[in-house]
């Protein structure tokens, strides 16, 4: 009787995990949503630093163009994966980085995407952006930290930005 009742917990347990962590994920993408708009701010060194956030796709998914000062902008592309949320980086490069992260509660103040694999990536020692921790400091104010991949060594890049108010 116990064996029964404790797989039947099993089974309830296995079907209702993905379900919780499905409705994290969309409580979390309305939260990148909210970031639509124009921000800017510095990077580590005070260097200016603008971004833009779009929604598209029916709202199916979120466009960031990053222009860092003195590089050439990049295209982010966020959407809900499953019980995760999936960023495509679309790099000066000419790779394109995948991350994911699944996001254990509705109300998270930082998301951490892990590096999956990459479009036109000559090799894993190739220079790429590998991670990437977005910090939601306030609703008009975020962090995100870029880890830059290349022959074994991370180097970050942190933008501070700001909404930028009409």
């Amino acid at each position: 009787m116990f064996r029964r009742f404790f797989g039947v917990l099993l089974i309830v347990f296995a079907v209702a995990m993905p379900m919780l962590a499905a409705e994290h994920s969309a409580a979390v993408f309305k939260k990148l949503q909210s970031l639509a708009g124009d921000w800017e701010g510095k990077d580590e060194h005070g260097m200016a630093v603008k971004t833009t956030f779009k929604n598209l796709a029916s709202d199916t998914a979120v466009m960031e163009t990053l222009s860092p000062s003195g590089m050439e902008e990049m295209i982010t592309l966020y959407s809900i994966d499953r019980d995760g949320i999936a960023l495509v980086h679309y790099c000066p490069t000419n790779n394109q980085p995948r991350m994911r992260v699944v996001p254990a509660s509705d109300e998270v103040k930082e998301l951490s995407f892990d590096f999956l694999g990459a479009g036109n990536l000559a090799s894993p020692e190739a220079g790429h952006q590998h991670h990437l921790v977005l910090h939601f400091d306030d609703a008009d104010h975020i962090t995100e930290t870029w880890t830059w991949h290349q022959n074994g060594k991370d180097l970050p890049m942190i933008f501070h930005l700001a909404r930028k108010k009409s």
